[in-house]
């Protein structure tokens, strides 16, 4: 059973699980067991490690599916599930500690560098306040992103943006996920007081973007097409399918809802032709958005599979491409939600759940997608001033 049809079986499980696990903050435990169960977890670790080291579209199509029975799991699936292929890049002697006596230890992340990471002897000191760490309730490490002082690639000097891997016993968490959307994330608050991080356990992002390319050391032996991928486009890959899946949920409940609802006046909906309309535009902007999502994983692995880097341009256009799909089947959500009744209205309706879900995953700031439409139109048109975005 392929991991895509595992997520389907998983499901109805998933699905049962999703109100118990807003209404506790994160994830219910039959909820983490359902994810362990398909894979998607350990979808991206290497396979040296009993990871499934998994194509990258597969791995989003099957984001895509869980998020579709659950978005909270699907976004939990789609963040938690991703580090694993960034710890693969890091030297042997960190996956060792991460994975040497449990291979399916999670880590969860909070990487807009709002605390700070200072540059030490034999590593870093980390100290401060990181938000919407989600899925942190269930991990047992967290990779935190800060500004590690200045680095220069190719003759030119950059902001350091560092991320560095702590175990759990050195950060705490705080709960401040009192929210509307994706509230069983647990997307909580990471608090860290001055603590110590050898400097195995930090890598640049300056190397990951501007030095794309530069041999890192986990790719000495994770030496597949999947850990040559740029991290910018891959984050904001799984970011979006994330968020497709949450809307798919969305989509979902509104037909069943809209095959049996009747107006005020007794008058079925579904008979309606411009509810018929909202309908078939809404299919076809989601049914596009996964296209997109699903073409870019594609590309980035022939990319990775052929040893090319690609061009600033390429990775401006897959940013703005896959976030551009986030953004559009929201719109096909917002769109059907203004057609579904006052009644929606009501935090008790099937379909408020759903759609708070979907506009708190389209709100991530990689899915902003105004300056990354501008980051490769810009590069396309040969302008000189260009917005200033990780590739």
């Amino acid at each position: 059973m392929s991991m895509i049809e595992k997520a389907r079986a998983a499901a109805p499980a998933l699905a049962a699980a999703d109100a118990p696990s807003a209404a506790q903050g994160r994830l219910t435990d039959e909820a983490v067991a359902a994810l362990d169960a398909t894979g998607v977890l350990r979808a991206l670790q290497p396979a040296r490690w009993g990871g499934g080291e998994a194509h990258l579209a597969e791995y989003a199509e099957t984001v895509i599916e869980i998020g579709r029975a659950s978005a909270s799991a699907g976004w939990v699936a789609s963040v938690v599930g991703v580090h694993p292929w960034q710890i693969a890049l890091f030297p042997e002697e960190t996956q060792a500690e991460i994975w040497g006596e449990d291979p399916a230890r999670r880590l969860a992340s909070s990487y807009t560098p709002t605390g700070r990471v200072e540059k030490a002897p034999g590593g870093y000191r980390v100290s401060g306040r990181w938000s919407f760490s989600s899925g942190s309730g269930i991990c047992d490490g967290v990779i935190l992103g800060g500004i590690a002082g200045r680095r220069e690639v190719n003759g030119t000097e950059y902001p350091d943006f560092t991320s560095v891997i702590l175990d759990r016993a050195d950060y705490r968490i705080e709960d401040t996920w009192n929210v509307a959307g994706l509230r069983g994330t647990g997307s909580n608050d990471i608090v860290v007081d001055d603590v110590f991080v050898p400097e195995h356990r930090g890598q640049s992002h300056v190397l990951y973007t501007h030095g794309l390319g530069t041999p890192l050391p986990g790719q000495e032996l994770n030496d597949g097409p999947l850990y040559r991928t740029p991290w910018a486009v891959t984050f904001n890959l799984i970011i979006a399918a994330g968020a497709v899946g949450a809307c798919l949920g969305f989509y979902d409940r509104w037909v069943a809802e809209t095959r049996t609802r009747r107006t005020n006046y007794g008058q079925l909906l579904r008979e309606e032709h411009q509810v018929q309309n909202h309908l078939a535009e809404a299919a076809w902007q989601l049914d596009a958005a996964v296209l997109k999502v699903k073409r870019a994983a594609d590309e980035l692995m022939e990319h990775a599979g052929r040893h090319e880097i690609p061009t600033l341009e390429q990775r401006a256009f897959w940013r703005w491409d896959v976030a551009r799909a986030a953004n559009a089947a929201t719109d096909a959500v917002q769109s059907l939600m203004r057609v579904s009744s006052g009644r929606s209205a009501f935090v008790d309706h099937p379909l408020q759940t759903r759609f708070q879900d979907a506009v708190a995953a389209s709100s991530h700031a990689f899915l902003f997608d105004d300056p990354l439409a501008k980051a490769w139109a810009g590069r396309h048109l040969g302008a000189e001033e260009l917005a200033v975005v990780h590739l």
